[in-house]
């Protein structure tokens, strides 16, 4: 069942689209949640909800920018529920450990988890997304102001995390 162009995107619309967004959204989501799965999971659900709602989520024009924002927030209420399930889980560790991406990105990766939500959704859709501070503004729904001071504040405590996360402080080598 195909629709006309006043109604949405085709069924091959929709596909092409899919097929070229997955992939891109999948990596700026795992950039937030620092698990890859998870980004896959949460971006799926979100074209899955895009599918059933592509009349309206076309009408502003930005399918992809409705995607991402309804992946990001699964994300944060997967995280949210998955809490307290964590808690006990730091509990009991699993035996073994399984390797993960290179240090660099795992590096990127666990400063990113340790800067407000907020602060790391700002940094996450303006440095790994590439929208630019009104975008994020628009898809955060915060003032433009309030995004800059929260990707002010995250990159000065991103570059103060991985400066510890390489070992000694260059200042603390100085002395």
């Amino acid at each position: 069942m195909t629709e006309g162009r006043a109604g949405g995107m085709t069924e091959e619309e929709f596909d092409a689209f899919y097929a070229t967004a997955f992939p891109r959204l999948t990596g700026q989501l795992y950039a937030f949640t620092g698990d890859h799965g998870e980004a896959q999971d949460v971006v799926q659900e979100a074209f899955v909800r895009a599918w059933d709602r592509r009349r309206e989520f076309l009408a502003d024009g930005a399918p992809e920018a409705w995607i991402r924002t309804v992946a990001m927030r699964l994300a944060v209420s997967r995280w949210r529920r998955a809490r307290r399930w964590l808690e006990l889980v730091r509990r009991n560790p699993p035996p073994e450990h399984t390797p993960g991406p290179g240090p660099e990105r795992a590096q990127l990766v666990a400063a990113l988890r340790k800067l407000p939500e907020v602060q790391r959704m700002a940094v996450v859709l303006h440095h790994l997304c590439d929208l630019s501070v009104e975008q994020v503004a628009s898809e955060t729904g915060a003032p433009v102001g309030t995004v800059k001071a929260r990707l002010s504040r995250g990159r000065a405590a991103l570059a103060r995390e991985l400066a510890t996360g390489d070992g000694e402080r260059e200042d603390d080598r100085v002395r």
